[in-house]
């Protein structure tokens, strides 16, 4: 097994989709190690089109999507997804305190010893509120099982933040995934309606270039990068 996998794993995104973009070739690796990751999505996904949140207009976009992240994880060898109902791209008008204490008995139920989730400079807002909210909710109090935090980059959000934000997403950690990166497109494509075409930053190919630099950067075929956040040994 990974020794950075020695516990569970638990992968906390908005939106159904954000996982496999960031971090799903390192998923299945991890998982194909003997890990056991799980995934959890915070952000409905759909209502963001519409002028008003209305769940009930969406229900058959809503159930679709739920097929399409169930089936992207069957592809990963996730151990389970789970989709929250939190509103898409509005998680700013929800009080923070609540989104943590969602974060907190999802830790307290899978007992995970690695999280990975969101940067916390990424263009979409409810990227950045879930990045503070799981921060919040791993505080290093005593006993607690989260040992480390790692922060993966979504296409079409992290690359689109303004550089004069700050906390650019400068990587200190790479995946190894040539030997996943198929199982990673495959995931990809289960999310058809998530996608776009090329020479969209959110597009296949766009993902698989964005793999392949990031593995010749660090002499590899392919990889995902990350921000460690904080390692507890």
């Amino acid at each position: 097994m990974n020794p950075l996998c020695s516990g569970p794993v638990l992968v906390i995104a908005a939106h159904a989709d954000d996982e496999v973009l960031g971090c799903g070739g390192t998923m299945a690796k991890w998982a194909n190690e003997g890990a056991e990751v799980y995934s959890l999505i915070m952000a409905e996904g759909a209502t963001s089109r519409d002028k008003t949140r209305d769940r009930e207009s969406r229900n058959v976009d809503l159930a679709h999507l739920g097929l399409a992240a169930q089936k992207a994880s069957d592809l990963l060898g996730i151990a389970s997804v789970e989709l929250l109902s939190y509103p898409d791209n509005r998680m700013d008008s929800v009080d923070l305190l609540d989104v943590v204490k969602s974060v907190e008995d999802r830790i307290k139920k899978i007992n995970p010893d690695t999280v990975v989730t969101h940067h916390s400079a990424d263009l979409n807002i409810d990227h950045q509120v879930i990045h503070e909210a799981v921060m919040a909710a791993c505080r290093p109090q005593p006993g607690h099982p989260v040992k480390r935090i790692l922060s993966f980059e979504v296409p079409s959000s992290t690359e689109w933040q303004s550089p004069t934000f700050g906390n650019s997403f400068i990587p200190n950690w790479f995946e190894d995934i040539s030997d996943t990166l198929e199982l990673k497109i495959r995931a990809l494509e289960a999310y058809e309606t998530e996608m776009r075409e090329w020479p969209h930053a959110r597009s296949i190919k766009a993902v698989e270039h964005l793999a392949r630099w990031r593995g010749a950067s660090i002499g590899r075929e392919a990889a995902e990068a990350f921000i460690l956040e904080r390692a507890i040994n």
